[in-house]
């Protein structure tokens, strides 16, 4: 990768870092308040799992 490439990166990665912190702090506020949905991450996470198992095991 050339220098300007990284430079133009590093650049762009900063001005996401600005853009987004202003936004964490009342996020976390407000996942603090929110219903804990557990099955909502675990169900989809356990059945890409078992998808990926069956396609490896059917090679």
């Amino acid at each position: 990768m050339e220098t300007w490439e990284q430079v133009l990166l590093g650049v762009f990665a900063l001005l996401l870092l600005f853009w987004f912190v202003p936004g964490i702090k009342p996020m976390l506020a407000k996942s603090k308040e929110a219903p804990k949905d557990w099955a909502g991450l675990l169900v989809p996470l356990a059945l890409v799992a078992a998808f990926v198992i069956f396609l490896a095991a059917t090679l």
